[in-house]
């Protein structure tokens, strides 16, 4: 019997990118956790704008987060003002200069991420499991995308 491979790690390198990008021979551990809480803290803030994926970079004591959401306006707040509260948060947590860029998802409807987060959210309101599938594989084909894998 062959041994399974996780279709992400197969992926990366070729049509793939990691989602943590540094490298560290003594402060792995550190660094490790640190991305785990960032990554927490930013789900729990932006819980409602719709983030699909997190990304980040560490360059010397400069750690840069890249959030790729379908709505940044929720993430930036008026004026900036929840970012900087975000940034302000994240340096808490972390050793070293913190810098947030938000990256704008140009067609959500068709983000995995984001459609399996919108059928969780139709489950918990008790929706029916067929009409919130078939809704979701409609929209994400009307916009575009080639196919859709419900499983």
């Amino acid at each position: 019997m062959g041994q399974k491979t996780h279709p992400y790690g197969f992926r990366l390198g070729f049509n793939r990118t990691w989602k943590s990008r540094w490298f560290s021979k003594e402060n792995y551990k550190r660094y490790l956790h640190e991305d785990l809480a960032i990554k927490r803290a930013i789900e729990k803030k932006g819980r409602n704008a719709g983030i699909s994926s997190i990304e980040i970079e560490r360059q010397g004591e400069i750690v840069t987060v890249y959030i790729h959401t379908a709505r940044p306006g929720v993430i930036i707040g008026r004026k900036g003002s929840e970012v900087n509260k975000l940034r302000d948060e994240l340096s808490n947590m972390v050793e070293g200069q913190v810098n947030i860029e938000i990256k704008e998802i140009q067609n959500p409807e068709t983000d995995a991420q984001l459609i399996a987060e919108s059928v969780a959210q139709q489950l918990e309101r008790r929706v029916s499991f067929r009409r919130a599938m078939k809704r979701a594989v409609e929209t994400a084909m009307r916009f575009g995308a080639l196919g859709v894998k419900v499983a």
